[in-house]
């Protein structure tokens, strides 16, 4: 069996699953289906409906799209089961049911954005920078019952930079990522693959952001709090309230001065705004006020008066 008759079905949602997907095409693998999530609902009234980044790749490229509702939906099943896939991989998707992903015959492997068994979870990328990890990288690993515990198949580590953010790092992981998923495809078909049993003692969570997760607490030392909001950055971005307005921070230094109380606030009216921490202070770079466009410090006090 070679790359062009080896049957490959795609599973992946956002634009950080197209990069592996497009290496799969390009390099003239047999994909015979993409799973995706459903159409969004975007607009004010909802009323548009926005395809995934993977959907729009596949279908700018003629492949074959699937977008249950329900993955053990038994209509979607016989339809998955029809294309007769040797192999499924898995981007950035949702957790599968063992009726799916015990369905090819050489199972099923995720590219997941961590060294795992670190940070398993719904966002790696974002908790390897707000706690301070110095190295992440991608891990292919075979899918079984619980999320993230496979068998790993191959790692490689990347550095995460002083000035990193979520994006750059998710950019560099995204690109990565389509090198690893189409080396590993490779091993399996030479019949190379060996895998290694992941150590649950070692393991740590990732777990899905959500709006509350975002605020930011100023009563934490400096460092972790720059942590934090590069973490953050630029997408779902951290917050703080600023009056009664919600502030989104997005770039930030860390201010080495004799600190106020955590959460006061400083700023010269023109170039400088700061958040006191518990050992420091915080100076705001860029910022983005409630119903505002994201803007500098500099442009933001043009505006505001503090």
């Amino acid at each position: 069996m070679d790359k062009r008759s080896l049957r490959i079905v795609y599973m992946g949602t956002p634009e950080f699953a197209v990069a592996s997907l497009e290496a799969l095409v390009e390099g003239g693998y047999n994909v015979v289906g993409v799973v995706t999530m459903p159409d969004k609902a975007v607009g004010r009234h909802g009323s548009v409906l926005q395809a995934s980044p993977v959907k729009q790749y596949a279908m700018a490229h003629g492949l074959k799209v699937m977008q249950p509702e329900r993955l053990k939906d038994s209509c979607f099943l016989e339809e998955l089961r029809g294309l007769n896939a040797d192999l499924q991989i898995v981007v950035a998707f949702r957790m599968l049911p063992e009726v799916v992903w015990s369905m090819p015959p050489m199972g099923t492997f995720n590219a997941h954005a961590s060294l795992l068994p670190k940070y398993r979870g719904a966002a790696p990328i974002n908790w390897a920078i707000i706690r301070g990890e110095h190295e992440t990288g991608m891990t292919t690993f075979m899918l079984k019952h619980e999320i993230d515990t496979g068998d790993i198949i191959e790692q490689v580590h990347v550095p995460i930079f002083e000035n990193d953010n979520a994006g750059t790092l998710h950019d560099r992981l995204m690109e990565l990522s389509a090198s690893l998923v189409t080396e590993t495809v490779d091993r399996l078909i030479e019949g190379s693959l060996t895998t290694r049993p992941q150590s649950d003692e070692d393991a740590t969570d990732a777990p899905k952001i959500f709006r509350e997760t975002c605020r930011i607490n100023w009563d934490m030392p400096s460092r972790d709090v720059y942590n934090f909001i590069r973490g953050l950055s630029p997408y779902p971005g951290a917050w703080t309230l600023l009056g009664d307005k919600v502030l989104k921070v997005f770039e930030t230094e860390i201010f080495h001065g004799d600190g106020e109380q955590s959460g006061s606030v400083f700023s010269d009216g023109k170039k400088i705004l700061r958040f006191s921490t518990k050992d420091g202070a915080i100076s705001i770079k860029t910022l983005q006020m409630e119903g505002k466009k994201r803007m500098s410090v500099e442009e933001f006090l043009r505006g505001t008066k503090i």
